[in-house]
């Protein structure tokens, strides 16, 4: 049998412009708890703490994270109104490093999807292909 000794992953910024130079970036990861990303950064969005608020919060994930990804924005953004959102879908180069009972390695390189989602208290450029205009919020879903 064969065990995984590294993960090396190809740099790959956010492709997202019009970034702010205070940016949040919050790594999603298979195994991280959503309770935590998501108490972290809604404190971060509003100042909480004796910390500065931050008006932009990046949510990253890669492969199996992607919809943990998507699950966090979505609920930041139903948590604190007025939300901009811009996504990117990319994918990013992996190597992984093997190794058998014997020592001889074996290298695998795959492709990995992975998704980069900006949310921004400051207005984004609507033309921006990914972007999504804040939730509306109507009377009738405050009083039920």
């Amino acid at each position: 049998g064969f065990r995984k000794l590294t993960s090396i992953w190809e740099p790959s910024p956010c492709t997202i412009p019009g970034l702010g130079s205070g940016v949040l970036e919050m790594r999603v990861k298979e195994g991280t708890k959503i309770r935590n990303l998501l108490h972290f950064a809604i404190s971060r969005f509003q100042g909480e703490g004796h910390v500065s608020p931050v008006s932009q919060v990046i949510f990253s994930g890669l492969g199996r994270a992607i919809t943990k990804t998507i699950t966090c924005t979505e609920i930041v953004k139903r948590n604190v109104q007025g939300l901009h959102q811009v996504s990117k879908l990319q994918y990013r180069n992996i190597l992984e490093i093997w190794e058998n009972q014997a020592g001889e390695r074996v290298n695998e390189c795959k492709t990995v999807p992975s998704i980069c989602i900006l949310l921004s208290k400051e207005p984004l450029d609507p033309q921006e292909l990914g972007y999504q205009s804040p939730i509306e919020t109507s009377s009738k879903s405050e009083e039920k």
